[in-house]
């Protein structure tokens, strides 16, 4: 704990940690050891969603793998964020199966948990905290060690470039500087797989450079990076596959190089216009 933040403990306090939040996370952890072989990282089947008469998933089915970061594209309405919710557990599917290092989003939403983490569209964070202590708190409801919490927290704060302005209470923080927090929240317990919905959002162009290095460093070491993105110039400069959904459905879900000879255009948005029937 920062000797700046002896009040962040008893304020900390006053949130209530979920029950259970990540019971079973020595069987999560262990489910694979010495197993020649592990299912995809993400995977989602046949996945259907309905909020009353809308429908938001229609049989949505694709894989992410490990090692690889793999963007969601499409347009708006066209499900990426409901898709990217059930993944994450905050809502359940109406039918099919989405499974995140081989557990159950419905079954399974503890160990779920334990193997992601989230960076939302909408970064909620305690505006009565500082960055640090909003960081350290997700540590705890991990229950990562003291002196491991703080090495963790002094390397997000390096690498998202967040020391001045860190101390500082997040109720005055910019649209970036929030979802710098929400993202290193995110990291905090080192996941394997990381969910980015629109992560660099608001973001100016050092800390947009910044994260782009934080998630090329996902996939050197070996993470399944799954998020969503309406920059095709980012998806180019990161992903090796890409998921393309439209109307609840996927309508292709493979490399570029194959989008590009499928379709016929070395441009990835008039690839991506095409897939879609625009």
């Amino acid at each position: 704990m920062h000797p700046e933040n002896n009040l962040g403990l008893s304020r900390r306090s006053q949130f209530r940690k979920p029950q259970n939040y990540l019971r079973k996370a020595s069987e999560a952890s262990s489910v694979f050891r010495g197993c020649l072989w592990a299912p995809p990282l993400i995977e989602v089947d046949q996945l259907k969603k309905t909020f009353g008469k809308v429908t938001a998933l229609d049989g949505a089915s694709f894989s992410a793998k490990d090692g690889k970061i793999t963007a969601l594209l499409g347009p708006n309405g066209a499900g990426k964020s409901t898709c990217l919710r059930v993944l994450s557990t905050i809502i359940q599917p109406s039918a099919g199966k989405a499974t995140v290092s081989g557990f159950d989003v419905r079954d399974e939403p503890f160990n779920v948990r334990k193997q992601i983490g989230v960076l939302p569209h909408n970064s909620g964070i305690y505006n009565r905290l500082n960055a640090v202590e909003n960081i350290e708190y997700y540590g705890e409801l991990h229950r990562i060690k003291a002196d491991t919490l703080k090495e963790r927290v002094e390397s997000l704060l390096d690498q998202l470039q967040m020391k001045d302005f860190c101390l500082r209470p997040s109720e005055g923080y910019s649209q970036g500087q929030k979802i710098k927090v929400s993202l290193a929240r995110a990291l905090i317990h080192d996941p394997i797989n990381v969910i980015l919905d629109e992560p660099s959002s608001g973001l100016d162009i050092m800390a947009t450079r910044a994260l782009r290095e934080i998630i090329m460093d996902l996939k050197e070491r070996g993470k399944c990076v799954l998020f969503s993105s309406h920059i095709m110039q980012e998806v180019e400069n990161l992903c090796e596959d890409i998921v393309i959904i439209s109307k609840g459905t996927v309508k292709f879900n493979g490399s570029i190089e194959q989008l590009r000879s499928e379709v016929g255009s070395q441009d990835l948005e008039e690839s991506f216009l095409k897939i879609i029937g625009s």
